[in-house]
């Protein structure tokens, strides 16, 4: 008997929920894994937007109005939740810019200048105004896409999924590993002056930092009441990644 019911329960935990994450996670992030490295070394990173626009709309083509509630798409029920995590979103890029920096210097081995070269085809930035004109431009961007696609997908279907059956403490945790996985692409594995290199204890420092930064995501999103926490505290995050970017590394 006793063996049944082992069998019942590792049967119940790969459920058809969590080879459903398991799946989306590898069918979307494996090529935007290979696309984002790609674009490191070819500096053309337009084709890496496609995958925040399928994963905006993935909810709506796999869920139902009941499941995508469920997930986090309704009405946001606490304004203090939803600031909470805005200001929480925004320590965390300012935790990991400064901890790296500590670290490793403002060099190639810190994430935040390494991504700083996406944003090579700016002109020279020798005027304030320009700066300010074209820090408000890139940080409009990156605080829409990417984090209503990265969030809806992983705090929202992938997260959902695998709450079905693991629990959201446990989804949070396979959530933020395979976000934290899926950016060693955008900072770890680099390209520099011809070659390609593995930066390892930057990239492990990253990635924890990433992994904190997606708990403080979700947690945005149960104390909002609403995925769109999750976003904004995503949004946040970004901002001041792009803050420092722009007035302490370009």
């Amino acid at each position: 008997m006793s063996y049944f019911i082992r069998k019942k329960r590792w049967v119940s935990v790969f459920h058809s929920a969590v080879i459903r994450a398991v799946v989306l996670l590898l069918l979307l992030s494996t090529p935007r894994f290979i696309l984002v490295l790609q674009a490191n070394r070819t500096g053309q990173y337009q084709w890496v937007s496609i995958f925040f626009m399928i994963m905006i709309i993935l909810p709506w083509l796999l869920l139902k109005s009941p499941a995508r509630r469920n997930m986090g798409i309704r009405q946001i029920r606490s304004g203090f939740g939803l600031l909470a995590g805005v200001v929480a979103g925004m320590l965390c890029a300012v935790l990991i810019y400064y901890v790296m920096l500590y670290l490793f210097g403002d060099g190639i081995a810190h994430p935040y200048r390494y991504i700083a070269r996406s944003y090579q085809q700016l002109p020279v930035l020798e005027l304030a105004t320009d700066r300010l004109m074209f820090f408000a431009i890139y940080s409009l961007i990156s605080m829409t896409l990417s984090p209503l696609g990265e969030e809806l997908f992983y705090r929202g279907l992938v997260h959902e999924y695998f709450a079905r059956s693991l629990g959201h403490q446990r989804a949070s945790v396979l959530d933020s590993v395979a976000f934290a996985l899926v950016h060693l692409a955008h900072f770890g594995i680099v390209y520099n002056q011809g070659r390609w290199y593995w930066l390892f204890w930057p990239s492990i420092i990253w990635m924890l930092g990433l992994f904190l930064s997606c708990q403080i995501f979700f947690w945005a999103r149960q104390t909002s009441g609403a995925i769109w926490g999750a976003v904004a505290s995503h949004a946040a995050f970004n901002l001041a990644m792009n803050y420092f970017i722009f007035f302490h590394l370009l």
